[in-house]
């Protein structure tokens, strides 16, 4: 089945790099190409600044970039980015977007749960992240490590880019009888509005009581790019229950938490999580807030899959209360059915997951 709207499967978007939409200074790597999305990748050089910055209209980000410059790194051997400091990276990825396909970015997963605060800019921008019909020119990710020092060199992959024909969202009543047929959550009656599916937050935990992970500071530094080679306890203090379901929220503290609702992304949608809700409460609860077509889906071994969530409280201390609704997934429709969902065959690192760190902690 192809739908004439919807997020571009892994297919599309391979025919998109053969048909000159968007190119790369860099053979792309065999896993970079995910079921609904493409994995960015840094440049040669990142470009330390003195605040984050719009561009606007007409005005290049490079041109920009001359002038807030403080300094260049030179990123093919790896360098340390510094927590609290901005800084813009020129992507190897380029666009030439023909006029009916517009983009969407995110930090991955593991970037998210790094607490480093991602987002693309493109030339003429007006927002982040948004990336329009038709648009043809570089990308630049602007990096904000917050909790740890992190390690980058040129080729880490800290963003990824959704590519979407027209306006491929379900409506609250599509959302209804999408859930009735495919369970979306585990809840039998789930909380659909305008704004999404409803997830709150466990404070419970597992037969342990761990409900989640508080970031330490002063911390040594994190290798964006190497798995499990990080001890949990010399990064993160475990937060356990003591009988009272709830969670003060510090601010400017980052914790890692988990929904209450198991997921499932069918094969022929892709999700996405809102970062931030005012409705429900002054904190973050996602960085990476795309969930891929098969995610928590039992075709594909992911039954029982939540939602790790990425939090942080803004200017006021909150209190957290279990099965409190937290955030909302959006979902949307898929173009068509992707070649490789995602799960185990294809070295998903978060399928099946409960409360977990990112893949650089053992």
């Amino acid at each position: 089945m192809v739908r004439s709207i919807g997020i571009l499967a892994d297919k599309n978007i391979i025919a998109l790099f053969r048909s000159g939409a968007f190119a790369s200074k860099k053979e792309l790597d065999n896993d970079q190409i995910q079921p609904a999305s493409l994995d960015l990748r840094l440049g040669e050089k990142a470009y330390r600044v003195r605040a984050s910055f719009m561009p606007g209209p007409n005005i290049r980000v490079a041109d920009k970039l001359e002038r807030l410059k403080l300094h260049e790194i030179d990123l093919r051997k790896g360098a340390v980015l510094e927590m609290g400091c901005v800084y813009i990276v020129p992507l190897l990825e380029t666009l030439a977007l023909p006029h009916d396909l517009s983009a969407v970015t995110n930090p991955k997963s593991s970037t998210g749960r790094l607490d480093i605060f991602t987002r693309v800019i493109t030339d003429g921008a007006h927002e982040f992240d948004e990336i329009s019909a038709g648009y043809q020119g570089p990308l630049y990710l602007e990096i904000n490590p917050r909790t740890f020092p992190v390690i980058v060199r040129i080729g880490s992959r800290l963003s990824q880019i959704r590519f979407r024909h027209g306006v491929s969202g379900l409506d609250e009543n599509m959302m209804h009888e999408l859930h009735a047929t495919d369970m979306l959550i585990s809840d039998e009656k789930p909380n659909i509005s305008v704004g999404g599916l409803a997830l709150s937050i466990d404070l419970i935990g597992d037969s342990d009581r761990l409900v989640g992970y508080r970031g330490k500071r002063h911390t040594g530094v994190v290798d964006v790019d190497l798995c499990a080679a990080y001890d949990v306890l010399d990064f993160w203090e475990p937060i356990y229950d003591r009988g009272a379901g709830e969670l003060v929220l510090d601010p400017n503290e980052f914790y890692i938490l988990v929904s209450r609702e198991a997921v499932n992304v069918p094969p022929l949608y892709a999700a996405e999580m809102t970062p931030f809700d005012p409705l429900v409460g002054e904190f973050r609860v996602h960085y990476a807030g795309f969930f891929d077509p098969g995610f928590g889906n039992s075709e594909v071994g992911g039954k029982g899959a939540r939602a790790v969530l990425e939090v942080r409280s803004h200017e006021v201390p909150f209190i957290l209360e279990h099965g409190q609704i937290v955030g909302r997934l959006v979902y949307e429709y898929m173009l068509e059915r992707p070649d490789a969902l995602y799960g185990k065959k294809l070295g998903s690192n978060y399928q099946a997951q409960g409360l977990k760190l990112s893949k650089h902690f053992r």
